[in-house]
C-alpha cells in the first residue's frame, strides 16, 4: 500500500472524508497525539486499526465527535457529570467512559459494555469530522507499544505501506494521550492521566478517584478498561529505567550509572531535566524539559523516547516528576515504558561507596 503524506487543505480533508466514508483508515493531528481513524460504527474497518498497529483486540478504543449530537447511538445515556464536565472541558483532551450505545461496533469496545468518547479541539480532526459525517475510532498513530508520535514524519515511520493517507497538521501540543475518566458508577475514576488533571476534574465533580493500575501493571485477570494500561507501553528499544531520590542523589547516580553502561560497551544515555543538563554532559543527555514544568516534559517525551530509538541507545536512565498534576501523565507513561524498572538513587551510591 502506497502511504501519502499531505498538507492539511480542503482537497486532504475531503480525501480523509471520503476514505473513513469507504471504511478506510487515516492518521491525523489531534491536540494530544496523532491518531489513526476508523469508522466507529463499521467493525471491520476498526480491525484494520488492529492490524495497522499490531494491536490486541482486547484494547478498547477511544470514539471522537465534534457535537454533542453525535453522542445519540454512541452512548445509552449521557450521564448529568459527564454534561458538567462537557460543558467545562469539551473539545478538549477529556474522554469519558459511558454506557456504550447501539451503534457503536463491539470491535471499538473490545467487547465491553462502556464506550470512551472525547471530543478533540483540533481543527483538523473537527474538519474531518464534519466533512466526513464520522464518528470515528482513533488510538495513537504508532506500532503497538511504541511511543506514541506527536508529529506526521514518526507518524509515517511507524505507518508506511499500513494505511492510505496522513494528515500533516504540525506538532501536537499536549504531547500526551487524552485522561481517561469513568463516569459510569460510582466515584467518578481516572483511568489514564493526561492534560485535564485531577484538581480540574474535582473543580467541577468534586471527589475524583484515580485508578490503581494508572502507577503500576494490571494485575492478573485485571481487564483493560482504558487504551495505555497495558504492563508495557510507549516504549523505545533499549531497556528504560527511572531513577528516584534527592535531586543531588539522581544527578549523581545516573552519571554513575550511564558511565558503568558505557564502560560495559552499551549505548548509554540519560534523559534529565533542563536544570542538570550541564553536570550530566558526560552522559549522553536528553533534555525533557525543566524540572518545575510537567507540562513541558508531557510535550517533550514521546518525542524524545523516538530519538532515541534514532539513536539505537540500548540502556537509558530517567529523572521522574512528581505524581501530581500533569506530573501523573507523565508517570503513568513513563512507568509503562520502563516496564516498572525503578532504582533508588540512594542504592547506586551506596554501592559505589562499598
Amino acid at each position: 500500500m502506497n502511504t501519502q503524506v499531505l498538507p492539511v487543505n480542503e482537497e486532504s480533508i475531503a480525501l480523509a472524508a471520503k476514505l473513513l466514508q469507504q471504511g478506510e483508515l487515516v492518521a491525523l493531528p489531534t491536540e494530544t497525539v496523532y491518531g489513526i481513524a476508523a469508522d466507529a460504527r463499521n467493525g471491520e474497518a476498526v480491525k484494520k486499526i488492529f492490524e495497522a498497529k499490531g494491536r490486541p483486540q482486547d484494547n478498547p478504543l477511544i470514539v471522537h465527535i465534534c457535537g454533542m449530537e453525535m453522542l445519540h447511538g454512541i452512548v445509552s445515556e449521557v450521564p448529568e457529570r459527564a454534561k458538567k464536565l462537557a460543558a467545562a472541558f469539551w473539545p478538549g483532551p477529556l474522554t469519558m467512559v459511558m454506557p456504550r450505545g447501539p451503534e457503536v461496533s463491539e470491535v471499538t469496545c473490545a467487547g465491553l459494555d462502556t464506550v470512551g468518547v472525547r471530543m478533540p479541539s483540533h481543527p483538523v480532526v473537527q474538519a474531518v469530522i464534519k466533512a466526513s459525517g464520522v464518528a470515528f475510532a482513533a488510538p495513537s498513530a504508532n506500532l503497538s507499544g511504541k511511543p506514541s508520535p506527536t508529529n506526521a514524519q514518526d507518524t509515517f515511520v511507524d505507518m508506511d505501506g499500513r494505511l492510505p493517507l496522513i494528515l500533516d497538521g504540525g506538532e501536537s501540543a499536549v504531547g500526551v494521550e487524552s485522561t481517561v475518566l469513568d463516569v459510569t458508577s460510582g466515584a467518578p475514576c481516572i483511568l489514564r492521566p493526561g492534560g485535564i488533571t485531577k484538581d480540574m476534574l474535582e473543580s467541577v465533580l468534586g471527589h475524583v478517584d484515580v485508578a490503581g493500575s494508572v502507577l503500576r501493571p494490571l494485575q492478573k485477570g485485571e481487564k483493560a478498561l482504558s487504551p495505555g494500561m497495558r504492563y508495557k507501553h510507549y516504549s523505545p528499544d533499549g531497556q528504560v529505567t527511572l531513577v528516584e531520590g534527592a535531586e543531588a542523589d539522581v544527578v549523581a547516580a545516573m552519571a554513575k550509572l550511564a558511565t558503568h553502561a558505557d564502560a560495559q560497551g552499551h549505548r548509554a544515555c540519560v534523559m534529565c531535566f533542563t536544570e542538570h543538563m550541564d553536570a550530566l554532559k558526560d552522559c549522553h543527555p536528553h533534555d525533557i524539559g525543566s524540572r518545575d514544568n510537567a507540562s513541558e516534559v508531557a510535550h517533550r517525551l514521546f518525542d524524545t523516547l523516538r530519538r532515541l530509538d534514532e539513536e539505537h541507545m540500548d540502556v537509558i536512565f530517567s529523572e521522574v516528576v512528581p505524581p501530581e498534576g500533569v506530573g501523573l501523565a507523565v508517570m503513568n507513561r513513563l512507568g509503562r515504558a520502563a516496564a516498572f524498572h525503578t532504582i533508588q538513587a540512594r542504592d547506586v551510591l551506596k554501592d559505589e561507596e562499598a
